[in-house]
C-alpha cells in the first residue's frame, strides 16, 4: 500500500475511532445505563455527569498504563531475573553484576559531569540572552535565531557539530571550523587571552555563581525559619547543596588546571577522542539546543516582573546592574528554578547526542547509552534494565521536586 495512503487511512481510522468512542459511550451511558426518564430520572442525570468525566479520560489513562505505567513494572521484573535461565529469579544480581563494571562509573561519572554543566550554562545563557535580547530593537529576530535549534532533532546537531569538530591530515585542508580556529593559535598573547585567560575567568564566575547559590541554600535551610521548610524541599534543596559542592570543586580543580595544561599547537586535534575535552564538546551542542528553551521561559517571566518595582529601584538610585540581580532574579527565582530541573531530567536521558557523535567511547559513556549497548548489543536484559531503573530513580526525586516547586509557586 502506498505509505501516503496508509498514512492518510490512519488518520482516518484514529479520528473516527475517537469520534466514535465518545458518541457510543454517551449514547449508552445516557440510554441504557442511566436513562434520563422515569422517576429516577433527577438521580440518574446526577450519576451520569460523575461519571462521564472518567469515561472521557479513560482513553488517555488508558493508554498512559499502558505506554509508561505497565513498562516500568516490566523493567523492575526484567532487572530481578535472568533471561538465560529461563526467567529465573535472580534478585539483585544484575545490579551487582552492573556495580562491578568500570563502564557503569564511567558513566555515572560523565552524567554527574553533565548533570552540573549543562543545567548551569543553558540557564545562565537563556537568562543572558532573555534580558539582552529585550532591550533592542530587533530583539524578536534575534529570539527566533537562538531558538532556531530547538527545531533540530538531538541527532542532526550531533551530525551538525560533528562536522565542526572533524579532523583531517596536517597537510589537508581542515574542513571542521575548530581545528581550521586550533591552528591559528602558536602560544602568544592571543593564545593566552582566549585559551587560558579567558576559560579561567569563565570558569571563577561559574565557580563564584555555585558557591552563591550553594551558601543561600544553606542559609535558607538553616535559618529561622527552616523548621516550616516542607520536608520535600528540604531533599531537594540538600541534594542541590551538595551538587553545588561538587561543582565548586570541579571549578576550582579546572581553573588551577588551566594554567599547568600544555597545549599542542600547530597540530589539528581529533578533538572526540581528548578525555575529558571530548565530554565538554559533547555538552555544547546540548546546551546550543536548551539555551533557545531557557530563553522563551525566562523572557516570559521577566517580562512579567513588575514595572512599579523597577522603576521603584531605579528612583532610588539603582544601576542596571543591581536592578536585574536585586530586583529582578528574586522575582524570577521560581521560573529559574523550574528550567533548571527541566533541563536536567532532559541531561539525565541524554543518548542521541552520545551515540551519534562517540557511540560513548573515549570516556565519553552516559548511563542512557549504557542501558542501550547492555540491552541491545550484549543482549543483557536484567543488566540493561537494572541501568533503567537507576535512571528512572535518578530522574524520580527531581521529577516530584520540580512538581512540587510549581504547585507552590501555583498558590
Amino acid at each position: 500500500m502506498n505509505p501516503a495512503l496508509q498514512g492518510l487511512i490512519t488518520v482516518l481510522i484514529g479520528v473516527g475511532g475517537c469520534i466514535g468512542y465518545f458518541y457510543f459511550s454517551n449514547q449508552f451511558l445516557d440510554r441504557v445505563l442511566f436513562p434520563a426518564k422515569g422517576v429516577n430520572a433527577g438521580r440518574n442525570i446526577n450519576r451520569a455527569n460523575m461519571v462521564r468525566p472518567w469515561l472521557f479520560l479513560f482513553p488517555a489513562m488508558f493508554a498512559l498504563g499502558l505506554y509508561l505505567v505497565y513498562p516500568v513494572f516490566a523493567t523492575m521484573w526484567y532487572s530481578l531475573i535472568d533471561r538465560d535461565k529461563g526467567n529465573a529469579f535472580v534478585g539483585l544480581a544484575n545490579y551487582a553484576q552492573m556495580v562491578d563494571d568500570p563502564k557503569f562509573w564511567e558513566a555515572v561519572k560523565n552524567n554527574l559531569l553533565w548533570l552540573i554543566i549543562v543545567p548551569a550554562f543553558s540557564t545562565a545563557f537563556g537568562l543572558l540572552a532573555a534580558q539582552l535580547t529585550d532591550r533592542i530593537r530587533w530583539g524578536n529576530f534575534a529570539k527566533s535565531l537562538i531558538f532556531m535549534p530547538m527545531a533540530i532533532s538531538f541527532v542532526g546537531a550531533a551530525v551538525i557539530f560533528k562536522l565542526i569538530y572533524d579532523t583531517r591530515p596536517v597537510d589537508s585542508s581542515q574542513i571542521g571550523v575548530l581545528n581550521a580556529v586550533w591552528l591559528q593559535f602558536n602560544g602568544g598573547t592571543g593564545s593566552f587571552l582566549i585559551l587560558r585567560l579567558i576559560p579561567a575567568a569563565l570558569i571563577a564566575c561559574f565557580g563564584a555563581a555555585v558557591a552563591y547559590v550553594g551558601y543561600n541554600l544553606t542559609r535558607r535551610m538553616t535559618g529561622a525559619g527552616s523548621a516550616k521548610t516542607p520536608i520535600l524541599g528540604a531533599i531537594g534543596a540538600a541534594g542541590l547543596v551538595a551538587l553545588c559542592a561538587v561543582a565548586l570543586f570541579m571549578a576550582v580543580r579546572a581553573f588551577i588546571g588551566i594554567f599547568g595544561f600544555a597545549f599542542p599547537y600547530g597540530e589539528p586535534q581529533t578533538w572526540l577522542t581528548i578525555p575529558i575535552w571530548n565530554s565538554i564538546l559533547l555538552m555544547i551542542v546540548l546546551i546550543w539546543i536548551q539555551t533557545g528553551f531557557a530563553m522563551v521561559i525566562l523572557s516570559a517571566a521577566l517580562r512579567g516582573v513588575p514595572e512599579e518595582t523597577i522603576e521603584a529601584a531605579i528612583v532610588d538610585g539603582a544601576n542596571p546592574f543591581q536592578v536585574f540581580f536585586k530586583i529582578k532574579m528574586p522575582q524570577i527565582a521560581g521560573t529559574i528554578v523550574v528550567v533548571w530541573t527541566t533541563i536536567t531530567l532532559t541531561v539525565l536521558k541524554v543518548f542521541d547526542i552520545v551515540f551519534a557523535m562517540t557511540n560513548g567511547q573515549w570516556q565519553t559513556q552516559v548511563l542512557a547509552n549504557y542501558m542501550f549497548e547492555q540491552l541491545f548489543r550484549a543482549n543483557d536484559w536484567g543488566v540493561g534494565s537494572a541501568a533503567a531503573i537507576v535512571i528512572m530513580l535518578m530522574v524520580s526525586p527531581i521529577l516530584v521536586w520540580n512538581v512540587w516547586n510549581v504547585r507552590k509557586e501555583m498558590r
